[in-house]
Formats: structure tokens, C-alpha cells, sequence
């Protein structure tokens, strides 16, 4: 073959690559230049001879590509992340730019003056020039100040309420009545044993009469005793069947009912199942034309207090403007914690007060037993012994 004219064939087939030559090119075109690897030439073309490697020199290793390997591609990673840090910069901006409104926000909220709210009553004032603040709790006008409670001398279900909360009544009336039907027969058979021996004792009477022979002195005698004796038992049951019926001990004003009918109440009381404890079951105040006022005194204050002779009082009913004057009764003098309110004789208190006991007209005053009032206590002016022993 003619060596001139295999030179445009060389040419036409560097001008028309092998087809498989150019898959094998884009597959490597993302991979890193590499000059040392090995490339098959294209069909119908002599591979040129390398130039040997010098003495000394160690040869170049030659990387096999496989088919759909690719190379690491920093530059195109770098690309793909600038997106990322972009929308998250933006994520970071909004979430401070909405911090930064809500702080706004909360302080103009929060920094707002509001006006204060109108008290819902008056607040009490002090009527005399000088004077001591105490807390008044309202209770019956008795002697001792205190309620009378009610408890029954039997046990037994109740069969009958027969008054209700807040009537008036004299002594003597019945509040309720107990289950007496075991206690009414023991009466009717201590009825029945007293006619049987009474009219044994009638028989050995009338025969010592017609003959005193017939019976004997002491026979006689012992059917006397046996009717005493008949009489006494009578006497007991009726007494004790009366305790069934609960009467009022004096005239006053019914406060509180804790019983119902069909409970079953003892000499204890009712058993509260809520408190776990007895309760009385009938609560009573006297006559509520005139009630008192026990003023809790600070022990600090005491010596503050005038004489009898010279103090007055005035109570405020808490929550309206009604002022009522107050008439001195008498002291208690003890001082004790104040733990009524809370009603737990075994509470720990650093309070200690002296009872004060004041007494005034209920009239229509909105007041009740065991009502919280605001009390003043002052000392009345009198000419040159208007002296303030405050």
C-alpha cells in the first residue's frame, strides 16, 4: 500500500471519531484531567509509541476507568451548598426580626400605666379623732355570749323536724323528736307492773282490815314497798321517754339545723361525714332585739384601751357605708389566741387578743350571728378629763 495515500484515510478517521470513543469521553468529561492515564486510540490509528522512561525513574501508575465513574466534584458540591447557606440566612434573619417585634410589643404592653380599679366599697374610716381598729365578730345577746347548742340525751333515728332555720321560739317547744317506740313500751309495762302490785297491796289491806290474823305485818309491809318501789320505775321510764322529745331550753331564734329525719343521732350529736366530726343538732341564739359585738383586741393595744367609764365604739358592717354606734358591756379578761376564725384548737398562732364585748340594737341592720364587722374604739370627750389615754 501506498504510504501517501493512507494519509487521508488517517485523516478521515481523526475527523470521524469511533462512536464508542465519544461515550467513553462524556463519561469521563466531569473527572479530573488526568494526562498520565491510558486512552485507546480511535480505529484504524496507530497508537504512537511513548517515549521510554529514563534510567532511574519509577513508572507512572495507570488508573482503569470504569464505565459511570465519577470523580469528586468539589466546584459543583461548592455550588449546591451557596443555595442552602442562603435560604438559611434568610430563616435566621426572620426569626430575629420577628423576636425583635414581639420584645417591641410585650414592652409597650407591659409598659402601658393602667389605671387602678375603683374598690368595690367604700373603705371604713376612722369616726374619732383618735382611735383603735378591731375586728368584731356579731353574736347572741346572752351572758355568755356564746350560742346554745343543742344535743340530745338518747340515741335513735329522728322521726320529726318540727322547727325550722331562722324561727322564733319560746322555751319549751319541741325541735324534733327521736324513734320511742322501745322506751313508750317500757313504760306501758312499768304502768302495767305498778297496777299489779298495787292491787295486791289493796287486797292484803282490805283483808289486814277485816282480820288483821289473815296477813301478816310484814307481808303487808312488803307489798307496800313493792309499790313504791313500781312507782319509782314509772316514774324513771316516763322521765327518760320524754328525752325522745327535743324542746327548746330557752326562748330564742333557731340558727342552724343539722339533723333530717331518718338519721340516726347519739348524745354525741350527728356525725358530719364530710368534717368527721359530731355536730350539735340544733343551734340556737336568744332574742335578736339586741345583739353583741365581741372586738378582738390586740394584745400590743391593750394598754391603749380607755376605762369603762369613758370608752365608745362604733361598728361599720363591712362593704357598706351603715355605721352603728356600739354600747360598752364588759371585758373578758383573758387574753387568748385568736383562733376562732379558724376554728383548729391545736394551730400554732403568734396572735393573742383580749375579747371586748360591746352591745347594740339590731333593728333592721343587715347583721348575723358570726358576721365579720370593722369596729372603732374611741374615748368620749368629757370637759376637763378629755384627755386622749392613747
Amino acid at each position: 500500500m501506498n504510504p501517501e495515500s493512507s494519509k487521508p484515510e488517517a485523516k478521515a478517521a481523526k475527523l470521524s471519531p469511533d462512536p464508542k470513543a465519544l461515550e467513553l469521553t462524556h463519561d469521563t468529561k466531569t473527572a479530573e484531567p488526568n494526562p498520565e492515564a491510558e486512552v485507546a486510540p480511535p480505529a484504524g490509528v496507530k497508537p504512537e509509541p511513548k517515549p521510554e522512561a529514563k534510567s532511574g525513574s519509577k513508572p507512572k501508575a495507570v488508573v482503569e476507568r470504569k464505565p459511570g465513574f465519577k470523580a469528586d466534584e468539589p466546584k459543583t458540591e461548592a455550588r449546591a451548598a451557596a443555595p442552602q447557606r442562603a435560604v438559611g440566612n434568610k430563616i435566621i434573619f426572620s426569626i430575629a426580626a420577628i423576636g425583635i417585634l414581639s420584645g417591641l410589643v410585650a414592652a409597650y404592653i407591659f409598659g402601658t400605666t393602667r389605671k387602678a380599679q375603683p374598690p368595690v366599697f367604700k373603705p371604713v374610716s376612722n369616726p374619732f379623732e383618735s382611735a383603735i381598729y378591731a375586728n368584731g365578730m356579731i353574736e347572741s345577746d346572752l351572758p355568755s355570749g356564746e350560742n346554745i347548742n343543742v344535743f340530745p340525751q338518747v340515741s335513735g333515728p329522728i322521726t320529726q323536724v318540727l322547727v325550722q332555720e331562722g324561727q322564733s321560739v319560746p322555751a319549751g317547744t319541741p325541735l324534733f323528736t327521736i324513734e320511742d317506740s322501745v322506751q313508750r313500751a317500757n313504760t306501758e309495762l312499768a304502768a302495767a307492773n305498778l297496777k299489779l302490785v298495787r292491787d295486791q297491796y289493796d287486797k292484803d289491806r282490805t283483808a289486814y282490815d277485816l282480820d288483821p290474823k289473815s296477813v301478816s305485818k310484814d307481808v303487808l309491809d312488803t307489798a307496800e314497798d313493792t309499790v313504791n318501789q313500781a312507782s319509782a320505775a314509772l316514774k324513771a321510764v316516763s322521765a327518760l321517754l320524754k328525752y325522745y322529745s327535743v324542746k327548746a331550753p330557752i326562748d330564742g331564734v333557731v340558727l342552724a339545723i343539722n339533723a333530717a329525719v331518718g338519721g340516726y343521732v347519739s348524745s354525741q350529736g350527728n356525725y358530719d361525714t364530710y368534717t368527721e366530726l359530731f355536730d350539735p343538732l340544733v343551734i340556737m341564739s336568744g332574742p335578736q332585739d339586741y345583739m353583741d359585738v365581741r372586738c378582738y383586741v390586740d394584745e400590743i393595744l391593750v394598754s391603749r384601751l380607755p376605762s369603762k367609764w369613758h370608752i365608745q365604739a362604733q361598728m361599720q358592717i363591712t362593704g357598706t357605708d351603715i355605721k352603728v354606734p356600739l354600747e360598752f358591756v364588759r371585758v373578758q379578761p383573758y387574753i387568748s389566741p385568736k383562733i376562732e376564725l379558724s376554728n383548729q384548737k391545736q394551730e400554732q398562732v403568734d396572735l393573742r387578743v383580749l375579747p371586748v364585748i360591746f352591745r347594740f340594737q339590731k333593728q333592721d341592720a343587715p347583721v348575723y350571728p358570726g358576721q365579720m364587722v370593722d369596729v372603732f374604739i374611741g374615748q368620749e370627750a368629757t370637759g376637763a378629763n378629755a384627755t386622749n389615754n392613747f
